[in-house]
């Protein structure tokens, strides 16, 4: 499938920041899935700095804009060609091994519900457990846009009995550790319209290691492993290691953020 991408991220500040420095994580993941035809991300104002690719594959761009600044756009525009894998991170290069993904963070570290809830999941193989896992957690949180924040944990999540992409991929990487599978953290962007269904175009989901096969993506928000309609930027230990913008602004000004995402299918 042939997709566009636009995305645009608007920072506000109610009074002008000294500078503002940003990493970013917007450029899509290589591997045999997707094929980048064009792609650019645009920082108004924007100088950009060192880039590197870091252990898990991901390139990591820097920027600085320099102030007085009130407000910064950050815009990615490209057009991606994807495959349907179903779900296997095919030909992606990393150097970090799989286990160092076993480490619990606060937002997907399992209590004592978490566990109950990966004890219920039962697969006759680790590929079948993952989707039992997958299942289980989005059996045990509705979506529900809005009922949570970016600094909800899985546990809260789960007692609260719902949530979004974010909370489905924190409890699924929870108890996936609880069963000695190692999962992270991914993003990226999921086209809305390919089966008429709502979703969310800038979107997570779960990746988890599986004996022969490699990581493996599961999205539990939409019952379903990632196929042609995802694309995939990076990935984490949870949503604030893969985040595709981090940054500070220094001055000290309240800041606020918009973003807006359009994906679309074009024309071969």
């Amino acid at each position: 499938m042939r997709l566009t991408v636009d995305h645009v991220t608007r920072y506000h500040y109610d009074r002008p920041v000294r500078s503002v420095v940003q990493s970013h994580r917007l450029q899509p993941s290589v591997f045999a899935g997707q094929k980048v035809s064009e792609w650019e991300v645009t920082v108004t104002g924007g100088v950009r700095g060192a880039a590197f690719r870091d252990g898990a594959g991901d390139q990591v761009q820097g920027w600085t804009v320099a102030g007085p600044v009130s407000e910064v756009t950050v815009r990615v525009q490209g057009t991606i060609d994807t495959v349907d894998l179903t779900g296997v991170l095919r030909g992606h290069k990393e150097t970090v091994t799989p286990d160092c993904y076993l480490r619990a963070t606060v937002p997907t570290r399992a209590d004592t519900a978490l566990a109950g809830l990966a004890m219920q999941a039962e697969g006759a193989d680790p590929l079948a457990l993952a989707h039992a896992l997958s299942a289980v957690v989005a059996d045990a949180i509705a979506y529900k846009p809005g009922v949570t924040h970016a600094h909800t944990t899985a546990a809260e999540a789960l007692a609260l009995g719902e949530g979004v992409c974010q909370d489905h991929a924190h409890a699924l990487i929870a108890v996936a550790r609880v069963r000695g599978l190692a999962g992270r953290y991914v993003s990226g962007y999921l086209f809305a319209d390919a089966d008429g269904q709502s979703h969310e175009a800038a979107h997570a989901w779960a990746e988890l290691h599986l004996p022969g096969l490699g990581w493996v993506g599961f999205d539990p928000a939409n019952r379903c492993c990632p196929d042609d309609r995802y694309i995939r930027l990076g990935s984490g230990f949870d949503a604030q290691d893969a985040a595709p913008i981090r940054g500070i602004a220094r001055g000290g000004g309240k800041e606020e953020m918009d973003v807006t995402v359009a994906i679309l299918q074009a024309s071969q």
